[in-house]
C-alpha cells in the first residue's frame, strides 16, 4: 500500500521531495520505499545513550536495531533524518553531549530536535516539559557542527513559546514544517497537549506564516530545499 501511494504521489508532483517518517522497518522494506520513489526519511534516534534510549521506550524496542535502521537507510540512498527531544525524562546535559557527538558523527543530512512536551495519557504526564532556551541554544550547536543541515523549527518548540518558531530559525533553524492536516481531523488525535495545531499551523495560514519569517528578516521558499553536500 506504501510503494503504491508513493509511487502515486511522485507521479502527480515529480518535483518534490518526498519524505518517509514511518519508524523502524526491514533493510528490504526500506529498499522498497526508496525503489518507489521516496527520497528522505525522518527517524529520530530519541537517544545516543543506549541506557537512555531504554528508559524511554517499552522493553520490546532496541536501541541497536534502531541505529541499524538509520545506517540501513543510509546505505540505501535516502536523505537520512534523525534527531531526539530536549529535556526528555531521565535526561541529562552528559545526555545531552552525546547527542551532539551522535550529530558529529553520523553527519545526518537532516536533524529534527524539538522539547519534551508531555501527554497528560502517557507514563510520562507528570514530567516537566523542555526549556524552549535550551532547544534553541542546542539549535545554534548543531548548526555550527554541521553547517549544510537541515534543521526545523519545530512544532513543539511553537506550542511551549509563542515566538518559538521564530527564535528557532534566528537560532540556527532554516526549516519550517506547517501542519496542514484540517483542523476537524487534527483535533481527534494528539502527540502532547497543548500542541500548536491552529492559526499559523493551518493550511488557511500560510499566508500569516510567510508574514511572520518576514518579519524576522527571512523568505519562506517551497522548493525540494536539497541538502548542499560539501566537496
Amino acid at each position: 500500500m506504501l510503494c503504491d501511494l508513493i509511487c502515486r504521489i511522485k507521479s502527480l508532483y515529480p518535483d518534490c521531495a518526498l519524505t518517509l517518517s514511518i519508524g523502524e522497518h526491514s533493510f528490504d522494506s526500506y529498499k522498497a520505499f526508496f525503489n518507489a520513489g521516496a527520497d528522505r526519511y525522518l527517524l529520530r534516534h530519541e537517544s545516543a545513550t543506549k541506557s537512555h534510549y531504554q528508559q524511554l521506550h517499552p522493553a520490546e524496542m532496541s536501541f541497536d536495531n534502531r541505529i541499524r535502521c538509520l545506517n540501513d537507510l543510509r546505505r540505501i540512498g535516502f536523505a537520512v533524518g534523525c534527531g531526539f527531544m530536549v529535556g526528555s525524562p531521565y535526561q541529562t546535559i552528559s545526555h545531552l553531549a552525546y547527542e551532539l557527538k551522535f550529530i558529529e558523527t553520523f553527519k545526518p543530512d537532516m536533524c529534527g530536535i524539538g522539547p519534551f512536551i508531555p501527554h497528560k495519557d502517557t507514563p510520562f504526564s507528570n514530567y516537566d516539559a523542555g526549556l524552549a532556551t535550551t532547544t534553541c541554544f542546542l539549535l545554534s550547536l548543531i548548526r555550527l557542527i554541521q553547517p549544510n543541515i537541515l534543521l526545523p523549527a519545530t512544532t513543539a518548540l511553537n506550542s511551549i513559546d509563542s515566538n518559538g518558531r521564530q527564535s528557532g530559525i534566528l537560532a540556527g533553524a532554516n526549516v519550517i514544517m506547517p501542519n496542514l492536516t484540517p483542523e476537524n481531523i487534527s483535533r481527534n488525535y494528539t502527540l502532547y497537549d497543548n500542541k500548536s495545531s491552529t492559526g499559523l499551523e493551518s493550511s488557511g495560514g500560510l499566508d500569516a506564516l510567510k508574514d511572520q519569517m518576514k518579519s524576522i528578516g527571512y523568505n519562506i521558499v517551497t522548493n525540494r530545499g536539497d541538502v548542499k553536500n560539501e566537496c
